[in-house]
């Protein structure tokens, strides 16, 4: 029997990369936000345009995303989901493209029992095809052919149409 495919996406669903743009913000650019700043709002419209540039040369910047924190319970679940599905890590990467080599030493330390052959860097998550897309960003699913699920995030909290998480052990139970 052929297993169902899960793709989950990386940035704010398995790595807490918003904790780590809000230190940035605040500590680089002097700025005081916080989580509920960006409650339905993307970060880069919250920030200032005149911010742009220094944000982006610390995103570009080759660990930027090196030391990320793993989303509560994310390891667990998925080493269980991985009994009865077949998982891919589906990560937009070629928005940075600086981030490939950060993000797949990230995934090897946390997330070693994920086979690399499981870990797709993408540009249009479109081309993945799994059954389930478990995405913070719902611009994933406009072409995906399975089901997304929206992982719940500040900046999507007021998106609607689609079937949402608020963390891994409401993805578990999802897929029991």
């Amino acid at each position: 029997m052929t297993k169902k495919r899960i793709a989950i996406d990386m940035d704010e669903v398995i790595a807490d990369t918003l904790e780590k743009f809000l230190n940035v913000c605040n500590t680089e650019l002097a700025l005081n936000l916080t989580k509920s700043d960006l409650t339905g709002r993307n970060l880069w419209d919250v920030i200032g345009k005149e911010h742009f540039p220094t944000l982006k040369g610390f995103v570009s910047e080759q660990d930027f995303f090196a030391d990320l924190d793993v989303m509560p319970d994310s390891q667990d679940v998925i080493r269980r989901l991985m009994e009865r599905y077949e998982v891919f890590i589906s990560s937009a990467a070629m928005e940075v493209p600086t981030s490939f080599a950060a993000k797949f030493d990230w995934l090897k330390l946390h997330f070693g029992f994920i086979p690399a052959s499981h870990i797709v860097f993408c540009g249009d998550k479109s081309i993945i095809d799994a059954d389930y897309l478990i995405d913070d960003n719902a611009r994933h699913f406009e072409r995906f052919r399975g089901e997304g699920l929206l992982y719940s995030a500040p900046h999507n909290l007021l998106v609607e149409g689609y079937r949402r998480v608020n963390n891994w052990l409401e993805v578990e139970a999802l897929f029991r």
